[in-house]
């Protein structure tokens, strides 16, 4: 299974952002990126979402993992259901 909505907030100089760019991409996802840092409504919205300022942070479907590192997203998927 696939996600319907994947949502991916990160901050451009974050090391853990651009793996986690890497791993969607290599895994063929297909996602909307959102810079916290040069777009106040995304920086809102994750705030909101994941009660934290930290990236990355990703919305699947509704359902949130905040900060985090490849690792556990994977386990996030898993447990989603969704294949990689």
């Amino acid at each position: 299974m696939k996600p319907n909505s994947l949502r991916l907030y990160i901050k451009p100089y974050c090391g853990w952002c651009h793996e986690a760019i890497a791993w969607l991409n290599a895994h063929g996802f297909e996602y909307t990126q959102l810079d916290v840092t040069s777009d106040p409504t995304a920086a809102k919205e994750m705030r909101e979402l994941t009660g934290q300022s930290s990236a990355p942070s990703i919305d699947i479907d509704g359902k949130i993992l905040a900060d985090f590192d490849t690792r556990e997203l994977e386990t996030f998927l898993t447990k989603l259901g969704i294949e990689y």
